[in-house]
């Protein structure tokens, strides 16, 4: 079974997002302050998902703190700030997605199971498995499918939160071909997600800037490329 762990502060939708999430089968456990969340860190759970505006220690330090231990720990934020720059602030401090208050709780269930099949199912939600190849080189970089780790030729790790490995993954298994935005969305966030497509643009600018050798092409009006090597 799996386990979330949940750090809401508003007690009402605290209690009505564990009831939803209890009810398909997943362990919740909640909490309604940073400090009292940051404290469970080391027994790391299957998936955080984190208010930013917190008591204590707001989610953006939280987040920080998990991140430490953890890079590959899904994450997401749920907010009643909206704006583009805390989405960015968000997914640069390697959160996997952003809802921003008020939302349809069940829409926050289909996000919670798409990121979870991505990160622990066998076979991709989004309609396409793993290449069978474990591992694949793209020079300088050895990116290992199995354990979900990039490194560089001199042996040291990329560090990578869930969805940029996921988009990198998929990038890998379609390269030299040009990948539409709106393909991209599908495919590695799923047909149920209701955000907008600047999110790609944000996960790619954050890839890029892990992985500079990636040699990632913008074509104008049509989408990306990988480029092969």
């Amino acid at each position: 079974m799996y386990t979330i762990y949940l750090v809401e502060d508003e007690v009402s939708l605290n209690q009505l997002i564990c009831s939803y999430l209890q009810r398909e089968g997943w362990n919740v456990v909640s909490f309604t302050d940073g400090e009292e969340a940051k404290s469970a860190i080391a027994q790391e759970p299957h998936l955080w998902i984190l208010d930013i505006m917190l008591p204590g220690m707001d989610g953006y330090q939280l987040i920080r703190e998990i991140r430490k231990g953890n890079e590959s720990i899904p994450v997401i934020f749920i907010s009643a700030r909206d704006s583009d720059l805390d989405r960015i602030n968000g997914l640069e401090l390697g959160s996997d997605d952003y809802l921003a208050k008020p939302f349809q709780t069940r829409e926050l269930i289909i996000r919670v199971r798409k990121l979870m099949e991505r990160v622990y199912g066998k076979v991709l939600q989004t309609g396409y498995s793993a290449p069978h190849l474990a591992q694949v080189d793209y020079p300088p970089y050895t990116i290992d499918r199995q354990a979900r780790i990039v490194r560089e030729n001199s042996g040291l790790e990329v560090e990578l939160t869930s969805k940029e490995f996921d988009l990198l993954q998929y990038f890998v298994s379609h390269a030299g071909q040009v990948m539409q935005r709106e393909h991209i969305l599908n495919e590695v966030w799923g047909r149920d997600y209701f955000g907008t497509d600047r999110v790609v643009d944000d996960l790619i600018w954050r890839l890029r800037k892990k992985m500079p050798e990636l040699r990632l092409e913008t074509l104008y009006s049509l989408g990306y490329r990988l480029v092969k090597r």
